[in-house]
């Protein structure tokens, strides 16, 4: 039964990673993006595979989804910097050490970067973060506050110290 399993997803996989991973990269312009994306489409059907009636369909779903997200997170990355470089030309300030929001949430502990990550930076309501980490709603957001609060308290300190 499991060698049959195996043997089926192996084959779709030949059969079905090439076109997906190049309609992938016709959608997001880069190569490695693209792999990434069909590969997490084929990781997720493997991980749903006995109930999955339609496994090409929901690859391309997936996969379909996979590149929205990745085209929200540009278009999020693009609007950062514009942010930035608009404040930067109104408001022009003495060299500083920059502290990265980026470096802070990766400083952070496992338990509150996760639902950081998921909830900020994969905008992902409270709800389903809470699903997905398997924690109840109200600790979900105790971990948000707790990390902003956190995050906070630093940048704090590190614009004290520039200034």
């Amino acid at each position: 039964m499991k060698r049959s399993r195996e043997k089926a997803a192996s084959e779709l996989f030949a059969a079905l990673y090439p076109r997906l991973a190049g309609w992938c990269r016709r959608l997001v312009d880069d190569d490695e993006t693209a792999h990434e994306i069909a590969s997490e489409a084929f990781t997720r059907l493997w991980a749903r595979w006995t109930s999955v009636s339609e496994p090409r369909g929901f690859l391309y779903v997936t996969a379909a989804n996979l590149v929205r997200d990745h085209w929200r997170k540009l278009e999020r990355e693009r609007r950062a910097v514009r942010r930035v470089t608009t404040e930067a030309a109104l408001s022009p300030q003495p060299e500083q050490a920059d502290p990265s929001v980026r470096l802070l949430v990766q400083a952070l502990p496992e338990r509150l970067r996760v639902p950081i990550l998921l909830h900020y930076y994969a905008d992902m309501p409270i709800r389903e973060v809470s699903v997905l980490t398997g924690r109840k709603e109200g600790t979900v957001k105790a971990d948000l506050h707790t990390a902003r609060e956190l995050l906070r308290a630093h940048l704090r300190r590190s614009l004290d110290h520039t200034l």
